[in-house]
């Protein structure tokens, strides 16, 4: 399946740097993820299961701290109700089957060719936006709560862990559910959540499935392979990452797990935090697999949910701040601001247009 590169990469060591590299992953799934189970039909064990998992296979596979993390722009779009736990799913398998085919005939370069750089920065300008709509909407239900969330946001900060400081807020929302609901005793996860995909064949999904695929390519294959080069000199193509994302989603998916991806930031994170081997993803897996045990119904309902409004305005503005970097800033905040205007999908396709258009005429 993988090419001559994968004879780099090195064995696994798991020591104090895998332990506490294992936290800089955490921060980019941790908050998406208690967002989904909060606010949507996700399964939060199997989620955990499927996380577990799928950090512990690419960790041993690759031999180096790969992310494993939420596809953020699906992960918005479910957050915001502009997608249904089917359409979520769904938009996963077909992610998959296309992450798969890229990554085999080894087109992915091709691919971003077409979409640019610009519109990847535009992408997730927007779903930084569309998660500070919905952060900003759920704080405002309990403003004393939200206060609570950005104080400590704003301490974590302050103390040095600015890029912690999402994770800080999702586990004082454990705290305080824990404080409410009790210590739950462990349940093994029963059969996956069966989606109902005859409703999910929707324009919702097919918008979906477009701007994932752009900040799948961008940040997710393309960004991950140079940083593997520049922060471990390891040669991990982007179309061995493709290929390792297709597969994760058409085996995760089923297992009611959601859309997962590789991730240049998770990688930074891990690398930030002390890891330098696939050890940091054994000891992350084994820690997603302990906590399903006591991910229950009861345990999610006491999260506070206006913490969780401050939770996601920490992560919008961790995404929407890379249109910065943009070669394009015209064009990357258009499709931010088209996308709350109409959709993700419209706004990725007209941004689309317009880089191929800017492109011809400089």
């Amino acid at each position: 399946m993988f090419g001559p590169g994968i004879q780099r990469h090195r064995a696994i060591r798991i020591d104090r740097q895998s332990v506490t590299g294992a936290i800089g992953d955490s921060i980019t799934v941790v908050p998406l993820v208690v967002a989904l189970a909060l606010l949507t039909d996700v399964s939060l064990p199997h989620v955990l299961v499927a996380f577990g998992v799928f950090q512990v296979v690419w960790g041993v596979r690759y031999g180096l701290p790969v992310s494993v993390e939420p596809m953020k722009a699906l992960a918005a779009l479910a957050i915001a109700g502009a997608l249904t736990y089917a359409e979520l799913a769904l938009a996963g398998l077909v992610l998959g089957v296309l992450l798969l085919a890229i990554g085999l005939t080894g087109t992915l370069a091709r691919v971003e060719r077409w979409i640019g750089e610009p519109v990847i920065r535009g992408v997730q300008f927007a779903v930084g936006l569309i998660l500070l709509q919905t952060g900003v909407d759920l704080a405002l239900g309990d403003p004393t709560f939200a206060l609570v969330g950005v104080a400590i946001a704003v301490a974590a900060a302050l103390a040095g862990h600015r890029k912690s400081s999402a994770l800080a807020v999702a586990v004082a929302g454990v705290v305080v559910a824990i404080a409410v609901a009790g210590v739950p005793a462990p349940q093994v996860p029963g059969a996956p959540p069966l989606p109902a995909f005859g409703t999910a064949v929707t324009r919702s999904t097919l918008d979906g499935v477009f701007a994932q695929l752009a900040m799948t390519i961008g940040n997710a294959a393309l960004a991950t392979s140079l940083l593997f080069a520049d922060l471990f000199d390891a040669e991990v193509t982007a179309d061995e990452l493709s290929t390792s994302m297709g597969v994760t989603n058409l085996l995760a998916v089923p297992m009611g797990g959601i859309p997962m991806c590789h991730g240049c930031d998770g990688v930074a994170g891990k690398h930030a935090f002390g890891a330098r081997t696939g050890g940091a993803n054994v000891v992350l897996g084994v820690g997603y697999l302990g906590a399903a045990l006591f991910a229950t119904p009861a345990l999610l309902a006491a999260f506070p949910v206006a913490m969780l409004g401050a939770l996601l305005a920490i992560v919008a503005v961790s995404l929407a701040r890379s249109v910065t970097d943009s070669g394009n800033l015209a064009i990357s905040v258009g499709i931010g601001v088209l996308a709350l205007a109409t959709n993700l999908g419209v706004a990725f396709l007209i941004g689309v247009v317009a880089h191929l258009a800017w492109e011809r005429m400089t």
